[in-house]
């Protein structure tokens, strides 16, 4: 049941393919300006920061609509044939592949127009995985939660932020340790196990609560 969702949701997405190519237009252009600001060059801590906000920025235009589509007559069809933890998990899996695909092409493009300051590569693509999923997580359960209010993106958008900040707090502590190319053995381990445990905990409440959502 879960593989068959998450097929719908490919095939639903790339039938659609002016979506994806919005978005990539959307990366491009804002690493590209970026680019031209800083002329090419920045500093390793605003490499860093720079780069995080164009992919939580990236993410929450494109994981945030989840479920706002999500509504009226769809809605009632996904009601009755599909179980709400099927569903979720789906729409998690989903986008958390989505979202490792953009932070991938945002680094790529990142590291074409801008030079790329990375030297602990290995690690640096682990936090990209985490942070993806972590991202879909939290901002499918924030897009469930806002279709209930009229779907209204903006609600979604207040709701995320304030969860998503410890996220991304850790995130950019951590990609700065593979910016500066700390070896593994110098790696903050308490800071990996804290955005694993972020990722189980968001996964884990989406898991228990959204059930509720599906009801209503």
């Amino acid at each position: 049941m879960i593989q068959s969702l998450i097929k719908k949701e490919f095939l639903l997405e790339f039938r659609q393919k002016s979506t994806i190519g919005g978005v990539l237009v959307y990366v491009i252009g804002t690493i590209f300006v970026s680019a031209l600001c800083f002329k090419g060059r920045l500093d390793k801590p605003t490499w860093n920061a720079l780069f995080w906000v164009i992919s939580l920025f990236t993410s929450v235009t494109i994981s945030g609509k989840s479920f706002l589509k999500e509504t009226g007559g769809q809605a009632l069809f996904n009601y009755l044939h599909y179980s709400a933890r099927d569903f979720i998990v789906a729409k998690i899996a989903y986008n958390m592949v989505f979202m490792l695909f953009l932070s991938l092409m945002t680094f790529f493009f990142y590291g074409f127009f801008i030079k790329d300051e990375v030297e602990n590569l290995a690690l640096f693509l682990l936090i990209l995985l985490l942070a993806s999923s972590g991202l879909a997580g939290i901002l499918s359960l924030m897009s469930a939660i806002a279709s209930k209010a009229n779907g209204n993106f903006a609600i979604m958008s207040i709701l995320s932020f304030p969860v998503l900040m410890p996220l991304i707090l850790v995130v950019i502590r951590l990609s700065k340790q593979a910016v500066d190319g700390i070896e593994w053995a110098g790696v903050s381990y308490d800071l990996l196990a804290v955005l694993a445990a972020l990722n189980v905990l968001t996964l884990a409440l989406s898991f228990l609560l959204f059930p509720y959502l599906w009801r209503d």
